[in-house]
């Protein structure tokens, strides 16, 4: 059994009276998806916080300002035949600026959703149970 920690955000913009929230889908597995990565995959050192932001950046070309945590999500997932139990932690950002167009190879498609429509777009149950406890802070 391994253990796995990453980082990742729910990103939020206002515009035209609207709230948008950022949704990514994986090039690997299809799903719909908060950005994330891993902790200290890249970076010696490197705080979940500063994870988070660097991962949304790279991984859906928006960067965003952390506004507050949200509860850490778990679950098993198996890869090359070993159980794996990762945790995740995720953050509330506010868009501060970029462009979808210029999200790297980890997502095929990047997305601003309104509010309502994000829950149906998802994929797993842990990013639908963070969108739940997202939706009522933002």
């Amino acid at each position: 059994m391994k253990f796995e920690f990453s980082a990742g955000g729910v990103v939020y913009k206002k515009s035209g009276g609207k709230t948008l929230i950022l949704v990514s889908q994986h090039s690997q597995h299809h799903g719909w998806v908060f950005a994330k990565g891993l902790i200290g995959d890249h970076i010696k050192g490197e705080s979940k916080e500063e994870t988070a932001v660097r991962e949304v950046k790279e991984e859906t070309g928006i960067l965003g300002k952390i506004i507050r945590p949200l509860t850490p999500v778990e679950y098993w997932y198996e890869f090359g035949g070993e159980k794996i139990k990762k945790r995740v932690y995720y953050f509330i950002m506010e868009y501060v600026s970029g462009d979808t167009k210029d999200h790297d190879f980890e997502m095929e498609n990047v997305e601003w959703l309104e509010k309502a429509r994000v829950l149906d777009r998802l994929t797993f149950p842990s990013d639908k149970k963070v969108w739940q406890e997202a939706l009522k802070l933002i």
